[in-house]
């Protein structure tokens, strides 16, 4: 067995916030640079890159897991986790055809940027990424295993985009196990009662090249492959 640092929520140049600089080359670079071992990209409500990602990864000996932060239409964020890309892509399929049906405009929201391995320009992604899906919350983790994949609610301790902040409650009928908060989270906030018997991971949601920060967390694995990651993301807790 061996501890493997981790993040899975990493933003490229896909993604309407995302600088231009976080090409799928210099954000695996800038991991590998961290002492990550294990990695996601997850763009919003694309897996558009998440090809060149992975591939750029190989060069840093990175084990690299497709994913997206969908945005579901009570404008909750979830990270969407998925073991490959056979898995991952038809799932981008879906949620684009649940997107609003609007252009993506450049001078409010940035361009969205589609890259190569090599941080070669493949063009530019001109649906609407910033928007809401008309997804509910409540059908997203049924959904993603259906595709093969694993979910949970993003930053849960943030004032926006989060469910807390929206629902105002977590409800176990939604039907996560985990959940992702930030690094400054208040330690009083995981001592609600709604949140009872859940298990927390750490996302920086790096949307620039300097806020992917030193590793917070790690997992224990007797091997570092995609099956182990989800074995233990669906029964451990995090090591710290």
């Amino acid at each position: 067995m061996k501890d493997y640092r981790f993040d899975f929520h990493l933003h490229s140049c896909l993604s309407p916030c995302g600088s231009e600089d976080m090409t799928p080359a210099n954000i695996t670079a800038m991991c590998a640079l961290a002492g990550y071992d294990i990695i996601a990209l997850t763009d919003h409500n694309t897996v558009g890159n998440c090809a060149a990602f992975c591939e750029a990864a190989k060069q840093w000996d990175l084990l690299a897991l497709p994913g997206m932060e969908l945005t579901c239409v009570e404008e909750v964020h979830v990270v969407c986790l998925f073991p490959d890309l056979e898995h991952a892509i038809p799932f981008g399929d879906y949620v684009r055809r649940h997107l609003p049906p609007m252009d993506n405009d450049p001078r409010f929201f940035g361009p969205q940027l589609l890259m190569d391995s090599r941080d070669q320009l493949l063009g530019e992604e001109t649906a609407m990424l910033a928007g809401a899906t008309d997804i509910g919350i409540y059908e997203v983790a049924a959904l993603v295993r259906d595709y093969g994949g694993l979910a949970y609610p993003a930053h849960i301790d943030r004032d926006s985009f989060s469910v807390l902040s929206n629902l105002g409650l977590w409800d176990s009928e939604m039907g996560f196990s985990l959940a992702e908060i930030s690094s400054r989270c208040p330690p009083e906030l995981l001592q609600r009662p709604d949140l009872a018997g859940l298990r927390f991971v750490t996302g920086c949601d790096a949307h620039y090249l300097d806020q992917i920060s030193d590793p917070k967390q790690s997992m224990n694995l007797s091997e570092k492959s995609i099956n182990a990651v989800f074995h233990w993301l669906i029964n451990s807790q995090s090591s710290g």
